[in-house]
């Protein structure tokens, strides 16, 4: 999409929908890049206020899913070397206990 119509797509979005990520499956393997996820970068007081905002996920960590969360300070990806800033990846994964259980018990509501 480019950026005008993006813009006023963002604009339309009405405040305070539910967030309804779709689980990544406790049997994936390989890469997560086309599921539902967030990738917040920058400096760490950037990403606290993003996190901070974002506080409705913290439900997806129970019984029935858990949340799969990388928070560490960035790399150069030529020369190895550490930076000053950070990122953070946050998916909702299907825990693999919840296979065993019966169907409709420990629900996650969001």
């Amino acid at each position: 999409m480019e950026k005008e119509p993006f813009l006023k797509h963002w604009a339309s979005l009405r405040k305070g929908l539910k967030l309804r990520p779709k689980p990544v499956r406790c049997t994936h393997e390989g890469s997560t890049y086309a599921e539902d996820g967030i990738r917040i970068t920058g400096s760490k007081a950037f990403v606290d206020s993003v996190l901070s905002r974002l506080k409705d996920l913290l439900v997806y960590e129970g019984e029935e899913t858990r949340l799969q969360v990388v928070y560490k300070k960035s790399t150069d990806r030529e020369s190895g070397k550490t930076l000053t800033s950070y990122n953070c990846y946050v998916q909702v994964q299907r825990a693999a206990r919840s296979r065993r259980r019966t169907r409709g018990r420990n629900k996650v509501k969001a």
